[in-house]
C-alpha cells in the first residue's frame, strides 16, 4: 500500500427525513481544520434518495468536493447498499481520512466498511487532529473507564478513520452562494443483491426529555445521595425551564432513566448552562458537557475535578444552596413579569 495514492478529508453525509443530520455538518468543520493543514481538500459523501440538491448545503458549510449516490436503493438505510456504495467510492478516489458522525447509522457503516477495506477505525472520537508532513490521523477518546485518554493511531493502512460523537465539534458559519465540484456516481449493486428489505418504518414520539437540545440542562451526581436527595435536580430545572441530566451512577442506581445521561456512555450536550451538582466530574462525563456555554458546578468537596472544568463554582452543601437558588430565580422572575406588566 502506497500512502501516496491516498489524499483528501472525507465526511460521510448523514441524511434523515429529507435533512443532512447536523452531525455530519459538525464533522465538516473538523474535516475543514484538518484539510487545511494538510493542504488538501475536504469531500463530502452524500448517498440516499433525491438528495443531489443537498450538496450546496454542503458546499456552504465547507466541503470542496460532494461525491452523490442518488438512487432509489438507498431510500432507506441498509448497511449492504451504502457500503457498496462507499467501498467503490473509496477504491476510486482513495480518500486519506474519513469521518462518521457516531451515530446509529454512522456506526454501523464505519464498521462494515472498515472490516471490508481492511483498515483501522476510531470509535467514539473526541479530539481529532493530523501531522501535517506525514498525514497521520490523531483520534483521540477516553479509555479504561474513562480515567485517561488515549491517541489512537492508524499507521498501516488507508483511508484513517474514526467515528466521532454529535455535539463534539463545531460546524463552521455558513457561507451562502459558496460552491464546489458536484461529482455523481452510480453504484454497482442491485436491489436483488441486497439480503435485507425494509418493510415498513414506524414513527412514534415519546415524553423523554431531549436534553441534547435544551437550552438549560441541571444534572446531579452521585453526590445527592439518593434519588429523594436527586429531587433538588428537577426542582431547579423546573424552575428554570430547563432539562435534567445525571452522571453515570445516578442512572445505574435507578434514580433516572438512561436518556438523562450525560457523558460517554450517555449524551453530550452543549447547553447555553449547565448546572453540575454534586457530580465529581470524572473524565467520562466531562467529554459530555464540556462544550456547553456556561458551567456551574456544586460540590461540597472543594477538591472536586468538575471545579477544573467549570466557569462558576460553589462549595457547599446542595440541599442548602440550591433552595437558595430557587427562591432567588423565583423572585427574580416575579420581578421581571411585574416590570414588563
Amino acid at each position: 500500500m502506497s500512502f501516496e495514492d491516498y489524499s483528501g478529508i472525507w465526511v460521510f453525509i448523514e441524511v434523515k427525513d429529507g435533512e443532512v443530520v447536523p452531525v455530519s455538518l459538525e464533522l465538516l468543520g473538523a474535516g475543514k481544520e484538518l484539510a487545511d493543514k494538510r493542504g488538501t481538500e475536504l469531500a463530502g459523501v452524500l448517498i440516499g434518495e433525491n438528495v443531489t440538491h443537498l450538496a450546496d448545503t454542503l458546499f456552504e458549510y465547507g466541503a470542496d468536493t460532494v461525491y452523490v449516490y442518488d438512487d432509489t436503493i438507498f431510500k432507506n438505510y441498509r448497511t449492504e447498499s451504502y457500503m457498496k456504495a462507499l467501498l467503490e467510492c473509496c477504491q476510486e478516489y482513495k480518500p486519506e481520512v474519513i469521518l462518521y458522525g457516531a451515530t446509529s447509522t454512522g456506526k454501523d457503516l464505519a464498521s462494515a466498511v472498515a472490516t471490508d477495506l481492511p483498515t483501522g477505525l476510531t470509535a467514539d472520537s473526541t479530539i481529532l487532529d493530523i501531522e501535517e508532513d506525514t498525514g497521520l490521523l490523531l483520534a483521540s477518546r477516553p479509555a479504561f473507564g474513562g480515567n485517561i485518554m488515549a491517541t489512537i493511531l492508524c499507521k498501516k493502512y488507508r483511508p484513517q478513520m474514526a467515528t466521532v460523537r454529535p455535539k463534539v465539534m463545531k460546524a463552521l458559519t455558513p457561507e451562502p452562494g459558496r460552491t464546489g465540484r458536484l461529482i455523481e456516481e452510480t453504484a454497482s449493486i442491485k436491489e436483488e443483491d441486497i439480503r435485507t428489505k425494509v418493510l415498513e418504518i414506524v414513527q412514534f414520539t415519546t415524553q423523554k426529555v431531549r436534553i441534547d437540545e435544551a437550552d438549560i440542562v441541571v444534572a446531579g451526581g452521585k453526590g445527592l445521595g439518593s434519588e429523594k436527595g436527586f429531587q433538588v435536580v428537577h426542582d431547579l430545572a423546573e424552575t428554570l425551564g430547563g432539562a435534567v441530566g445525571a452522571s453515570r451512577d445516578v442512572v445505574e442506581a435507578g434514580w433516572v432513566e438512561h436518556h438523562h445521561q450525560v457523558g460517554q456512555t450517555g449524551l453530550t450536550v452543549t447547553p447555553k448552562i449547565y448546572f453540575a451538582i454534586g457530580i465529581s466530574g470524572a473524565i467520562q462525563h466531562i467529554v459530555g458537557m464540556q462544550n456547553s456555554g456556561l458551567i456551574i458546578a456544586i460540590n461540597n468537596d472543594p477538591e472536586a475535578p468538575i471545579f477544573q472544568s467549570s466557569h462558576y463554582g460553589i462549595v457547599g452543601d446542595a440541599f442548602e444552596i440550591v433552595p437558595l437558588l430557587i427562591q432567588q430565580f423565583k423572585q427574580a422572575f416575579n420581578q421581571e413579569v411585574v416590570d414588563h406588566v
